[in-house]
């Protein structure tokens, strides 16, 4: 189902991928820095999710700008919410690189206010990019260290934007339950050179779907 949510003066494309039976939970999942809703990966693990009985709605945000993307991130959440058509127990957030960061930076954001009404109730990033290549010194971890709902890493081992030893030593530090799934020899964009794309797929939708049942009564 596509639809238009307000942002601002203008609107973000979105689609829901709507489950069968009435859903109680859903998934707001946005796109990296590159490309938008319509990525194969966000498609596919929207497919997924739906079959499984989970909403998914994912969205464009074209910005390259991190406060931008999360507050158009916001947008979504308050949509979602307030949406009729779907009344939902609760929502996940999740993003794909940089729209994880933007998801984390939501979650950290509506933690620390007054209106915290326990909607969100986790945390997805897929290829969360904790430093730029080959900089290591500076990782983007500020929010992930504040954050207190559960959060899943699904992350390459060979990802040159998320160093396996360096995502662990934050993982270590932070308050939240947390997991991280590391897909062997994958690369920020997910890619195995033995392996084809959807059978990549397959096991980070597998695994996302399996966490998100351990965190919620489906």
């Amino acid at each position: 189902v596509k639809v238009k949510i307000p942002f601002g003066n203008k609107y973000l494309d979105a689609i829901f991928s709507v489950p069968e039976k009435k859903p109680t939970y859903g998934v707001i999942l946005t796109h990296g820095a590159g490309g938008d809703m319509n990525f194969p990966h966000l498609v596919s693990l929207a497919a997924y999710l739906a079959s499984h009985g989970v909403l998914c709605l994912r969205f464009t945000c074209k910005g390259l700008n991190v406060a931008y993307r999360t507050k158009a991130f916001k947008a979504v959440v308050e949509y979602l919410k307030l949406c009729d058509d779907y009344k939902l127990s609760g929502v996940f957030l999740a993003g794909r690189s940089m729209g994880s960061r933007a998801a984390a930076s939501v979650i950290r954001q509506l933690s620390q206010g007054d209106d915290d009404d326990g909607f969100i109730q986790g945390l997805v990033c897929l290829s969360y990019p904790l430093h730029r290549p080959k900089l290591q010194s500076k990782l983007r971890d500020e929010d992930l260290l504040l954050i207190t709902c559960p959060v899943l890493f699904v992350s390459g081992s060979a990802d040159e934007m998320c160093e396996k030893q360096l995502l662990e030593g934050v993982v270590s530090k932070m308050k939240a339950p947390k997991k991280i799934h590391w897909i062997d020899k994958a690369n920020h964009g997910m890619a195995v050179k033995e392996r084809t794309a959807d059978d990549v797929m397959e096991e980070v939708n597998a695994q996302v779907f399996s966490w998100l049942r351990e965190n919620i009564q489906l």
